[in-house]
């Protein structure tokens, strides 16, 4: 297994505590990982609303990321709130596309941390809608 992902899945696993906030509020069963194109590592976790107000912890790893003032993003990881690695879903899709218009493509993305699949944007989202 490659470093770089070992050190994103122990940083999603270090940020990944469910917890109810409120009465129509939670966050943390879904914790993500992304590797800048620099080198670092941002994490984020899932904010489920009663509402479309959540996010994903994919994006609210780009989220800060993008605070950081970095834009471009090499390698994305998912844990899911079994321990498992998942797919970005068809907004975080369309975030990173947007992020990455000209090359999203080579993004990677951890599918499979234990088996150590991993497969390209390219894969997930072979044309975009633009």
């Amino acid at each position: 297994m490659d470093q770089q992902w070992q050190k994103m899945y122990e940083a999603a696993s270090q940020v990944q505590r469910f917890h109810q906030i409120g009465e129509h509020m939670e966050a943390g069963g879904v914790a993500a990982a992304v590797l800048s194109e620099s080198g670092k590592i941002y994490t984020g976790v899932c904010v489920d609303t009663a509402c479309g107000l959540g996010v994903c912890a994919e994006r609210n790893a780009l989220f800060n990321m993008i605070t950081q003032g970095e834009t471009r993003v090499s390698r994305v990881l998912a844990l899911m709130p079994n321990g498992k690695n998942g797919a970005p879903c068809g907004a975080c899709r369309e975030f990173i596309v947007q992020l990455m218009e000209k090359d999203y493509q080579n993004v990677e993305v951890m599918m499979d941390y234990r088996h150590d699949k991993v497969v390209k944007m390219s894969e997930l989202t072979p044309e975009w809608w633009l």
